[in-house]
């Protein structure tokens, strides 16, 4: 479901990274490397707000580079700071995604939004919330739609004990049927999401 070949940065004289390959299905990956190596930047061009220089990358068998919109239509991107515009509601938010993948919020949404601890958010504002609570908007619209892939920049920034709890069930529960890949330190939150851990060294090989 998520598939790049030969993914190459470089900001001026600087090589970010360059040749990573990798392909895998359902499941959870996490991406955990040196500070510095380029995890967000390679999230981020997965995610396609950053261009690769070369190379090209395929979400939900849909390429990044010749169809972009239907790629995007099957990604859920979790960036690190999870600041939309800063004016608009969690409950505008969250529709907004419903419509972006011809759905609407529904019970199971709300659900996941209550174990959140969400529900006194909705009305706010995202330049009114905290760096944990937009995280968890963004994490909640992962269930919405027909999404094929998660892609997630240190999802556990901001959580509390409870919320890193929900968590674990969520993505334990997408990677059954969808490819959660994630950057993380956190080894024990890793380990509880019974995600396949990588580096950079690994980029080289099919997963």
């Amino acid at each position: 479901m998520l598939r790049f070949e030969n993914l190459s940065k470089r900001y001026s004289e600087r090589i970010i990274f360059q040749g990573l390959h990798y392909d895998t299905a359902a499941g959870c990956v996490a991406l955990n490397d040196e500070s510095g190596s380029g995890k967000s930047t390679l999230l981020g061009i997965l995610a396609g707000t950053i261009e690769p220089d070369v190379g090209e990358v395929w979400l939900g068998g849909h390429s990044l580079r010749s169809a972009p919109h239907k790629a995007k239509s099957v990604l859920t991107y979790v960036p690190e700071d999870c600041m939309t515009y800063p004016d608009q509601t969690g409950r505008a938010y969250l529709d907004r995604v419903a419509s972006e993948r011809k759905t609407a919020v529904d019970s199971h949404t709300l659900d996941l939004a209550h174990r959140f601890g969400l529900e006194p958010h909705l009305d706010k504002r995202f330049e009114q919330m905290s760096f944990g609570t937009r995280k968890k908007f963004f994490l909640t619209g992962a269930v919405l739609g027909e999404t094929k892939v998660v892609i997630a920049d240190e999802p556990v920034g901001g959580l509390d004990a409870s919320a890193r709890g929900v968590l674990v069930d969520l993505f334990k529960t997408l990677a059954e049927s969808r490819t959660v890949f994630f950057l993380s330190y956190d080894t024990a939150f890793t380990q509880a999401c019974e995600a396949r851990t990588i580096g950079f060294a690994e980029l080289d090989m099919r997963g």
